[in-house]
């Protein structure tokens, strides 16, 4: 494995990009390619968390899939400054596929919370207006795959105001800027498989977000999977002691795993 750490600049503003790539050898095969899964973690575009990162790094890597993570701009920086630095990122692994060993016919974007936000956005918008000139054909943005886990996917009744309010700053309340930054309102036939989970206790993140989503893609034809817990609150991240905060309320052995049920989902959908 090499470990690669890249700066992605939009404007002003940077974002982290770091790699966790398998390589290669003799035995298992020279030219052997692997999915990619690439995390945003959450944190309300406030604050990237660090417990739905490099944990959720190296679970991935356990599962034989390289996983980079984008710690994407948050709050001043504000819409579409996040978008258009996700963009970024699949840009540059698409133009490392080969070197970094990468299927470019399985790329997955994870994202948690407001990182789900930024993974949905990217899934659905990567031929919209706002990432046109990002790339010299807007397919090249389109995630093969997208996974979400307590995600805010609506700015709508059922979002969490303040990820929304980090996210537009003094605009909040434009309505054009809020249906922009709506995933589930951007949902077609175009948007990628998508697989899901959240927990009915989501007090902070309401499990509506996914149920209305999964709704979406269901109208538009789109594969998905979606998984409901019935207890655990919000950022359980992977609801392990690995990744419980103190008050170590974040453990649910049910919950932990929905891993499994992801890699599962990856093998069913993205078969070599």
């Amino acid at each position: 494995m090499h470990y690669i750490q890249k700066v992605i600049t939009e404007g002003p503003d940077t974002a982290q990009f770091t790699g966790y790539v398998i390589d290669n050898n003799h035995e298992m095969g020279s030219d052997r390619v692997r999915p990619v899964v690439l995390i945003f973690p959450g944190g309300g575009y406030e604050f990237i968390s660090p417990r739905e990162a490099e944990p959720v790094a190296l679970k991935v890597l356990g599962m034989g899939y390289h996983a980079f993570i984008l710690k994407y701009s948050v709050y001043p920086a504000l819409y579409p400054t996040a978008l258009r630095q996700a963009a970024q990122a699949i840009l540059l692994i698409r133009h490392n596929a080969a070197a970094w060993h990468v299927d470019p016919d399985r790329i997955i974007v994870l994202g948690f919370s407001a990182g789900g936000h930024l993974a949905a956005s990217l899934a659905t918008m990567w031929s919209a207006p706002v990432l046109q000139d990002a790339a010299s054909d807007p397919r090249l943005l389109r995630p093969s795959g997208l996974a979400l886990a307590y995600s805010v996917l609506t700015a709508g009744q059922y979002t969490h105001q303040s990820s929304i309010d980090h996210l537009l700053g003094p605009e909040k309340h434009n309505p054009t800027l809020l249906h922009d930054v709506s995933p589930e309102l951007h949902v077609t036939a175009e948007t990628p498989p998508t697989f899901l989970w959240h927990t009915m206790a989501d007090d902070l993140v309401p499990a509506e977000n996914s149920l209305q989503f999964v709704q979406r893609l269901r109208s538009a034809g789109v594969p998905a999977e979606l998984h409901l817990f019935p207890n655990g609150g919000h950022g359980l991240s992977l609801a392990t002691d690995e990744t419980r905060t103190p008050k170590g309320t974040e453990v649910d052995p049910q919950v932990a795993i929905w891993p499994t049920l992801f890699q599962n989902w990856v093998k069913e959908n993205f078969s070599a």
